[in-house]
């Protein structure tokens, strides 16, 4: 059975939007990973460590046979395979690709949190995600994403491109 997810991706090195639209096409270039819906792109600043270049941020909405340890696997070995190496933490990346939601799953594991633990708080992902699921529910803070994007105090700059 067909699970849906959402995806957060990010780039500020290199050519930052192909780097996003390549990784959109590796998610669902394989068997059993399919994208459903993608948002725009967003220019954003960084968060956390501002001494970068910013951001291209999307989200996309997948439908998967994986288990979200799978997911994560293969959005891993996505950020691999185009070149993200281990840096300074919330430092620059080619790519960056995180699991934001897994269905209605609430998964607290070592190395796999879901939904994503600042999902409810980033403009750089509830933007996104707003344009293309505004009803869905985050499983932990049972409100819908139109209402946690409203309630943003700060969007950082945020500027929707394409």
């Amino acid at each position: 059975m067909l699970q849906k997810a959402f995806i957060s991706i990010g780039s500020n090195k290199g050519g930052r939007i192909d780097n996003c639209r390549t990784a959109v096409w590796l998610v669902g270039s394989g068997r059993k990973t399919f994208v459903v819906k993608k948002s725009s792109f967003y220019e954003t600043e960084p968060w956390g460590n501002p001494d970068q270049p910013p951001f291209i941020n999307a989200v996309i909405e997948v439908r998967t046979e994986l288990g979200p340890r799978e997911l994560l696997g293969l959005l891993k070995s996505i950020e691999r395979k185009m070149g993200r190496t281990p840096s300074v933490p919330l430092g620059p990346r080619v790519i960056d690709l995180d699991i934001i939601f897994y269905g209605q799953a609430v998964i607290n594991e070592r190395g796999l949190k879901v939904p994503h633990p600042q999902a409810g708080e980033r403009a750089f992902v509830l933007l996104p995600l707003n344009e293309i699921a505004p009803e869905f529910v985050h499983p932990s803070l049972k409100k819908k994403v139109f209402e946690l994007a409203a309630s943003l105090k700060d969007t950082g700059g945020i500027k929707r491109l394409v």
